[in-house]
């Protein structure tokens, strides 16, 4: 049982289950463009929650919400399940592939065999599609990997009910509804209005708002709580912004890649110049990135690190927020 499904490799897993799971169904749109449509640029800090003993950091939207957007504003139909039992999970997921659906899955990351030991963690938003079975195992459609490759029974009902935060609960969707013509410019607009309006939300707990407070605590951290917390946090800064789905320097490179295609789709050249600026900024992102990754190496010479970090990230706060109105003015 394979169905005919093309693999494409993606820079991050949601859009590209997305993208993967429209092109099959005969709908071609780019990972950008689902990306951007979908809204998928944020920043969230949540002081108050801690995971992995450092406070929440996030620099993408919640599992699900870009493609679920993306669908809503194109006029598509996604299904989705949750399962408290295992054995119907299965039972669904192999009812779908009976009635050639690919189908979509959220799943842990730790324990996917075929991920290299360097990126395996604990992390349960993970997408990937299921799109057939043969021998007893699954055939995996991973959009992060270059290749197809496969999963036994009993492996993927490890990674569909993961445990942790987020738990999957055997999570599977799959679109059910594609209009025969989609209106790409509206959808194009409100993810682009969407986006602006959380980036640029009057609140300190997401956006650039958002960014601000974190840059601002980062030498409160080393004068309150010492060295060895203050790197333990930072670190987490990084690995939420350049290992857990792309959401820093990565998602600005993804965006700008939108913009470009926008620009030719609405005629409007100034998304084009944006889209230069936004990928300028995903570079200062990642030299943020390489900054902290020394530091919390203790391969860092500078002195007073903590407070240059902290303009660094005020810096980019400011060309972000900048970036963010002219795209609102543009759009």
């Amino acid at each position: 049982m394979k169905l005919n499904f093309e693999h494409h490799q993606t820079a991050h897993c949601e859009n590209g289950v997305a993208s993967n799971l429209l092109l099959n169904k005969g709908l071609k749109l780019s990972e950008p463009m689902i990306f951007g449509i979908g809204s998928g640029l944020f920043f969230v800090y949540l002081p108050f929650l801690k995971v992995n003993f450092a406070p929440g950091f996030s620099y993408r939207p919640m599992p699900g919400a870009i493609f679920s957007k993306a669908a809503k504003r194109l006029g598509i139909k996604i299904k989705r399940e949750k399962f408290s039992n295992p054995k119907d999970a299965q039972s669904a997921l192999e009812r779908n592939l009976n009635q050639n659906i690919p189908t979509g899955l959220q799943v842990g990351v730790f324990n996917l065999t075929y991920f290299p030991e360097e990126y395996k963690f604990h992390f349960n938003a993970h997408n990937l599609v299921v799109y057939g079975k043969e021998d007893g195992k699954f055939l995996i459609s991973d959009p992060v990997m270059d290749y197809t490759t496969t999963l036994s029974e009993a492996e993927l009902e490890k990674v569909r009910y993961a445990k942790g935060a987020l738990p999957p609960k055997g999570h599977m969707y799959y679109p059910t509804y594609i209009p025969e013509h989609v209106n790409l410019e509206e959808a194009i607009r409100k993810g682009i209005k969407d986006t602006c309006k959380n980036m640029l939300a009057p609140v300190p707990l997401i956006g650039v708002k958002a960014m601000r407070w974190v840059a601002k605590s980062i030498p409160k951290w080393a004068e309150k709580k010492g060295t060895k917390v203050t790197n333990h946090y930072l670190g987490q800064l990084i690995r939420m912004q350049e290992e857990i789905g792309t959401g820093g320097g990565g998602f600005r490179f993804i965006y700008g890649a939108f913009l470009q295609e926008a620009a030719v789709i609405l005629k409007n050249d100034e998304l084009k110049e944006l889209s230069k600026e936004i990928t300028a900024i995903g570079d200062l992102w990642r030299d943020f990135a390489v900054d902290i990754a020394r530091v919390y190496k203790n391969r860092n010479s500078k002195s007073d690190i903590y407070n240059n970090l902290s303009k660094s990230m005020l810096h980019i706060a400011d060309l972000e927020e900048a970036f963010y109105k002219k795209l609102r003015k543009a759009i």
